[in-house]
């Protein structure tokens, strides 16, 4: 298969969008890329030209590895197509800290390690310190040149091995234990809060209401409920800076964060596309960020409740912030800027108290593991300040 890389890569800022009606040697990569998946028909003689169907199979692409449905090649749609043209076995794979290296012969790795019951960490397709440590055990405990690089001796070694974790998830069970073992107490736990764009990109603005407005007041409430429970909240960006997917990703690492929270409003072409929808980690291959999916669950229905928004339901998506977390992470599309109903609730103050509350008492529900808890949409803020002053007692 053709691989993309002889032109600039867009995800380094260096070329523009492609998009329909754009033609030349970037585009040429982009349609030898989506033939060799299968999505175009293979034909060199075909003009380098960003036509219908390339527009159709780059929606087709994105939907299949669940990115946002545009037909645009943008940065996370390039990558994803780099990182899709490599199949395990056919390169060298190491730890590189520069440079970490990426593709779908990663995620084939972390997901044979998994199986074979070694913690190589949620399987993102991204070659990190995890991996790698997992991978030196693999190596050491088969005989193997320990040497964290997964070259041909590796491959074939994790090839002939029968899976050790039959009848659930490695990586569920890891998550599921971790949670277990924070308790129910919301005291001490680090909660990193997402608001999404700010700086100069206002994300959608409709009418003089800016979604980075919407989400920094919000992000600030929602710090301070969480604050008043005994939480560590910590906001990813300030009210003047717009850190990239990858950079608001790594903060949540670096800091421990024990949840990721990226708050965000919607739009829509159409006026009338109203409601809320949450997002989680989840690849094409059926992993899952089984907390994050959970917490997402949570969050989703006590909004719905109580906020009356139209529910547009839960979904798994492979977004940088999402994917790149090592916590569980969701991402929260509170209502559409788009919608006139929407807009005016959005720019109401106790509207968006009533998200901060929601979204506080889903993380409460998230570690109460379905014990002491109450139906959707009655635990109140003084119900989880209460909770928390008897169990210091």
């Amino acid at each position: 298969m053709r691989r993309l890389g002889s032109v600039p890569d867009p995800s380094e800022g260096c070329m523009r969008v492609l998009r329909r009606g754009d033609q030349g040697p970037a585009v040429a990569e982009v349609r030898a890329t989506l033939a060799g998946l299968g999505l175009l028909p293979a034909d060199p003689q075909a003009p380098p030209v960003y036509d219908a169907a390339v527009e159709h199979a780059v929606s087709t692409f994105q939907q299949q590895r669940g990115l946002i449905t545009d037909g645009l090649v943008g940065p996370a749609t390039y990558r994803a197509l780099k990182d899709a043209t490599y199949q395990l076995g056919a390169r060298p794979l190491a730890y590189l800290v520069s440079s970490p290296v990426s593709g779908d012969d990663v995620l084939a790795l972390q997901e044979r390690l998994l199986e074979l019951g070694y913690d190589a960490g949620r399987p993102n397709g991204v070659f990190g310190a995890q991996t790698e440590a997992a991978l030196r055990t693999f190596q050491r405990d088969y005989g193997l040149t320990v040497d964290g690089i997964c070259g041909a001796e590796t491959v074939r070694a994790l090839r002939q091995l029968s899976p050790r974790a039959r009848g659930g998830s490695p990586v569920l069970l890891r998550e599921q234990e971790r949670v277990r073992k924070a308790g129910p107490r919301l005291r001490g736990k680090r909660i990193v809060i997402d608001p999404g764009h700010g700086g100069q990109d206002t994300g959608v603005s409709v009418g003089g209401v800016n979604e980075a407005d919407v989400v920094w007041d919000l992000a600030r409430r929602l710090e301070g409920k969480m604050a008043a429970t005994g939480m560590q909240a910590l906001l990813s960006r300030g009210p003047h800076q717009c850190p990239s997917e990858a950079e608001r990703a790594h903060f949540a690492n670096d800091v421990g964060g024990d949840l990721f929270l990226s708050l965000h409003s919607d739009a829509n072409r159409s006026p009338l596309a109203q409601g809320v929808a949450t997002f989680h980690f989840g690849t094409i291959t059926g992993n899952t960020s089984t907390i994050g999916e959970t917490l997402a669950g949570f969050i989703q229905r006590e909004l719905v409740m109580r906020t009356g928004l139209k529910d547009c339901r839960t979904h798994r998506k492979t977004w940088d912030t999402l994917r790149l977390t090592k916590g569980p992470a969701v991402r929260v599309e509170i209502g559409y800027l788009t919608n006139h109903d929407d807009r005016r609730r959005l720019t109401d103050p106790s509207f968006r108290d009533v998200v901060a509350e929601g979204i506080l008492v889903a993380v409460k529900r998230l570690y109460l593991l379905g014990q002491n808890d109450q139906p959707t949409g009655t635990f109140t803020f003084e119900d989880v300040l209460r909770h928390e002053l008897a169990k210091a007692e």
